[in-house]
């Protein structure tokens, strides 16, 4: 039915929590509404257009115009609440034993065999915040070469390093020798993920040089049956990272969320041919959630939603396109971690109107929707919802 499909992922940008949100310390949250909330609504136009406001409240004054989308959300079925669990769940593969989390630090025999296989010590080694770390130890690890070594309440091994001290080409082979040291057994962490970083003591800074290296997903994805049935599946930002290069024919870097929507406008307005674009938005959740900035966050979204209403022209009538997330990252509670949420499911075509999905059990819901519409063998998990876009009845 669509020669296209592309899946915009607005990353950590929830809706309400779940029903099992206290398991995770997470009652109350709702990064969207608890933002508008506090800012005195949130100036979405595109986004309204489309339906968000018929799933959480963004403003008093939001328009009564039915809305030019298919709209609902979707409950996560894996555990967790993190970047890979929630994008693996997105094309079929969800994750039901949670990744291994190390909220004292990692043990010491990891420590001890990174020390190894890299030739430099390690400091910190602790959950920390990624800029107050750098803050706290930038200047030992100048001072000394040794690696900051953290992690947060994901399953991530992160890995800081001042670029003038670990030159990048470095620092990356680092990234890929400490996965291959944690990808089995019981210290398989969900990413490794490198953060570079430059300035001097007082005024250090990150760069948008992050790379992350996941785990590959532990079962066959959509992904894999779309370049199995030669069909292009293009990654934008950290996708390919998250999917460890599995299932992806061409992937694009981003530095930011401009240049993650700058991208896909480029990619829509070329002749791609058939298949999947797949791009997430990191900066809601990495430069604005985690850092409890919910006035920085407000901006981001209004942000994105003029980047959309350039680019709903630019889509062709053979175009489907996906807006959704991958978990929640509350800027207003008090942690600083992602939150266990509801995430939006918006789905726009130019050969039809709108209407309700209602609330969808499974991410992979979006998985199963591309399998069918692209004629690929079904997933063991996902209800399709294209018949909705071929307005059948139930």
């Amino acid at each position: 039915m669509f020669t296209r499909i592309i899946v915009v992922v607005l990353d950590s940008v929830g809706v309400g929590a779940l029903p099992d949100a206290k398991q995770y310390g997470d009652v109350g949250v709702n990064t969207v509404e608890n933002i508008a909330r506090l800012h005195g609504g949130l100036f979405l136009p595109t986004l309204e257009k489309l339906g968000l406001n018929r799933i959480v409240s963004i403003s008093d004054k939001t328009a009564a115009s039915e809305p030019r989308a298919w709209f609902g959300k979707m409950a996560e079925l894996s555990h967790g609440k993190d970047t890979t669990t929630g994008h693996w769940e997105m094309v079929g593969c969800p994750v039901f034993t949670p990744f291994p989390v190390y909220p004292d630090g990692f043990p010491a025999e990891i420590i001890e065999k990174i020390s190894a296989i890299t030739g430099r010590k390690v400091l910190g080694n602790k959950a920390a915040s990624g800029t107050e770390i750098i803050a706290e130890l930038g200047e030992e690890h100048v001072r000394t070469g040794a690696l900051i070594v953290y992690t947060s309440a994901d399953s991530v091994l992160q890995i800081a390093a001042h670029e003038e001290v670990v030159p990048l080409e470095e620092l990356y082979a680092i990234g890929k020798k400490i996965r291959e040291l944690v990808c089995v057994g019981g210290h398989s962490v969900g990413r490794v993920i490198v953060r570079p970083f430059i300035g001097s003591v007082g005024n250090f800074v990150r760069t948008p040089h992050r790379h992350d290296y996941s785990l590959p997903p532990h079962s066959h994805t959509v992904l894999d049956l779309m370049v199995k049935s030669d069909r292009s599946v293009v990654g934008v930002g950290k996708i390919a990272d998250i999917f460890a290069g599995k299932g992806i024919t061409e992937t694009y870097p981003t530095v930011s969320n401009d240049n993650g929507m700058e991208t896909v406008l480029r990619l829509i307005s070329q002749d791609t041919g058939e298949g999947l674009i797949m791009a997430n938005l990191v900066d809601f959740d990495s430069i604005y959630g985690h850092r409890n900035d919910s006035i920085g966050y407000a901006r981001a979204l209004e942000r994105v939603d003029g980047q959309l209403a350039v680019l709903l022209p630019f889509l062709k009538e053979s175009d489907l396109l996906v807006i959704t997330a991958d978990h929640g990252c509350d800027p207003t509670t008090k942690g600083t971690d992602h939150t266990r949420e509801y995430v939006p499911l918006l789905v726009y075509h130019k050969q039809g109107s709108g209407g309700s999905l209602g609330v969808r059990l499974s991410f992979a819901d979006i998985a199963a929707t591309i399998a069918e519409n692209f004629s690929l063998e079904p997933l063991p998990y996902g209800q399709s919802f294209l018949r909705y876009l071929r307005g059948e009845s139930e």
